[in-house]
């Protein structure tokens, strides 16, 4: 007894829509790390199209122009790393070891994501335009913000922290001693006179922020 033909075309069109979607994820992995090695200006559709073992016209069928396809790698790379910061539930954990784990997932977050740094450092070249509209980044990057204060708040009012620190002044802080350091390191590394990169400096590194985060944070008595 053959099927109805509603039938058919549904189970027929499945495995079409997986292949759609396989594709366009090679197609923004492949990007990815174009836009991070290259930069706008210097990647090449035809890199990422064999890297993604698709073609142009299939690129631009699901992304439309260079352009775009840019604009979804930098808005997915804030929304990957702020939903792994959610994960962390500091919230459940005592302002300062909450802190404490904060500073270090961020430091693990850009060692284990390097082209996190190239693709922000290549948006703020561009001056934040592909970013500047995109409301789902508005909405995650307040809804973290909130997170912090709530933890900062919390701690001051357990007399751990100090008063009125302000989220979004010390997420800045975090991120920059971290984000200075890798973005330097080959440069430091021959100033110096040692290897930024080695274990040892790299854990070294760590354990300085986190002493620097909380002198920052704490009342004298409580580091």
């Amino acid at each position: 007894m053959t099927q109805p033909p509603t039938t058919r075309r549904s189970a027929s069109s499945r495995p079409r829509i997986r292949d759609a979607e396989a594709t366009r994820q090679r197609i923004l992995e492949a990007a990815k790390k174009e836009f991070a090695q290259n930069g706008l200006e210097g990647a090449r559709v035809d890199t990422i199209a064999l890297e993604a073992q698709a073609n142009k016209r299939m690129l631009y069928h699901y992304f439309e122009s260079k352009e775009n396809l840019f604009k979804i790698i930098i808005e997915q790379a804030y929304i990957d790393i702020r939903s792994q910061e959610a994960k962390l539930n500091l919230e459940k954990l005592p302002p300062k070891d909450a802190m404490i784990k904060f500073v270090k997932f961020t430091w693990d977050y850009y060692l284990k994501n390097p082209e996190f740094i190239t693709l922000v450092n290549n948006e703020n070249l561009n001056k934040a335009r592909h970013i500047s509209q995109s409301t789902v980044l508005r909405d995650i990057s307040q809804k973290f913000v909130n997170r912090i204060q709530a933890i900062l708040d919390k701690g001051a009012k357990e007399g751990v922290f100090r008063k009125g620190l302000d989220a979004v002044q010390v997420n800045i802080t975090i991120a920059s001693i971290g984000y200075y350091y890798l973005t330097n390191c080959y440069t430091g590394s021959v100033i110096f006179e040692r290897d930024f990169l080695s274990r040892k400096a790299l854990q070294d590194r760590l354990d300085f922020n986190i002493d620097t985060v909380l002198r920052m944070l704490c009342v004298e008595k409580t580091i």
